[in-house]
């Protein structure tokens, strides 16, 4: 499976599945990383352990550890 990590700047993908447990499952959910959900790739931050996503208009960092479970297609 492909990870969001795995994707490149420009890049729009698409949510597979939200891989991740309890209380960041739902964080995650709450900013719109629902199955199905476009995510656009805008910039990665240094060493690329910070990545701006583009999720339903909003501007998004998510770390490399958080980003590793959302799988994507």
């Amino acid at each position: 499976m492909k990870a969001l990590t795995d994707a490149h700047v420009g890049e729009v993908v698409k949510v597979r599945k939200n891989t991740a447990q309890d209380s960041l499952k739902e964080r995650l959910l709450a900013l719109g990383l629902t199955n199905g959900a476009d995510i656009e790739i805008l910039r990665k931050g240094p060493k690329n352990n910070l990545t701006v996503y583009n999720i339903r208009g909003a501007m998004i960092a998510l770390r490399g550890e958080e980003a590793r479970l959302i799988e994507i297609y």
